[in-house]
């Protein structure tokens, strides 16, 4: 029997964490008919009390009501509408009932916050939206809350990161149930990565250390502006007025992070603004970043985005010449 499928939907829901999964569900079927295979997957939206759910998007899906039988998968979709949906509480008790016979349990986006809501996700290495991670961590400190995964599989439960991560994950799914030929075969056919490399992060805004009302962050923008420039403890306990000591101290209390690694961040966060929006060659960039050299320019990204600078400007860069004779 085709495995259930059901993707969860409400009001106000973001349209591409439904019909992303959904897609590739369904062109599994596909490849599945075209091979004389028998169809793996019964896809389908699934909402309270049935009938038409309108999405942020302004295009509605018509759901099915809430099964009474059980799923294989339960899938829920993110968006501006989870907040509600995830203070309804009959529909809360019902994903944590349901999700008992559920042979997998997952969303897509800020569907974690539904889940969490309904406890499949306590104590277990979750994911959400990148701009959401702080905040489901905040509301549940029971988890543990990554911020750079596309998706975390821990258990019979799976979360993705924001929005498109969604393909990544029922990619995922349907490469544990049929195997990686299959898989990469669906993803061959919607133009996607099988496995995208990178996290989440080379998407976000690797510079978080700067928020609002950080007392740190005017020396954060004077390191911006002098990246090339000695940026030792010394320097920068004297641009923010406090002792070596005190600085280190107050740094790391503030920000999370070392002095060290937050320059770091710094130089890559303007490293992928010159490539992806200049023809500047890398090591021209490296040099005007203060990393050095070429190399550790690559190392520095590697550690913080997870590619490549050659990768991030093929993927990210706009239609610029690369200069061929600047140094």
């Amino acid at each position: 029997m085709p495995k259930a499928i059901h993707v969860l939907a409400f009001a106000n829901m973001q349209i591409l964490d439904v019909t992303g999964p959904l897609q590739v569900f369904a062109s599994a079927n596909d490849l599945a008919r075209q091979r004389g295979m028998s169809v793996p997957y019964a896809p389908s939206v699934i909402a309270s009390g049935g009938g038409a759910v309108m999405s942020s998007a302004g295009l509605a899906v018509l759901a099915e009501p809430l099964p009474q039988t059980p799923s294989d998968t339960l899938i829920i979709a993110g968006g501006w509408g989870i907040y509600p949906a995830a203070e309804d509480q009959q529909l809360v008790g019902w994903v944590r009932d349901h999700g008992t016979h559920c042979r997998r349990v997952a969303s897509v986006c800020t569907g974690a916050f539904l889940l969490a809501a309904s406890g499949w996700l306590d104590g277990r290495r979750v994911v959400t939206h990148w701009t959401r991670c702080e905040q489901l961590a905040a509301q549940h400190p029971n988890l543990r809350v990554e911020a750079n995964p596309i998706f975390i599989n821990d258990g019979p439960v799976w979360t993705s990161a924001g929005v498109t991560a969604g393909i990544d994950l029922a990619l995922a799914m349907v490469e544990e149930d049929l195997g990686r030929d299959i898989a990469l075969d669906v993803a061959r056919h919607l133009v996607v990565f099988l496995k995208r490399p990178g996290g989440q992060s080379q998407f976000s805004v690797t510079l978080s250390l700067q928020q609002q009302g950080n007392r740190f962050d005017e020396l954060h923008a004077w390191i911006a502006e002098n990246l090339t420039c000695d940026l030792g403890i010394p320097t920068l306990a004297e641009q923010a007025g406090m002792s070596e000591r005190s600085f280190i101290r107050h740094y790391r209390a503030d920000t999370g992070q070392t002095p060290a690694r937050a320059i770091e961040l710094i130089r890559v966060e303007t490293a992928r603004r010159l490539l992806s929006d200049t023809g500047l060659p890398v090591k021209r960039i490296a040099a005007n970043c203060g990393f050095g050299s070429e190399e550790t320019l690559r190392r520095s990204f590697l550690r913080a985005i997870g590619v490549t600078p050659q990768a991030y400007r093929e993927r990210f860069s706009v239609s610029v010449a690369i200069d061929p004779v600047s140094p």
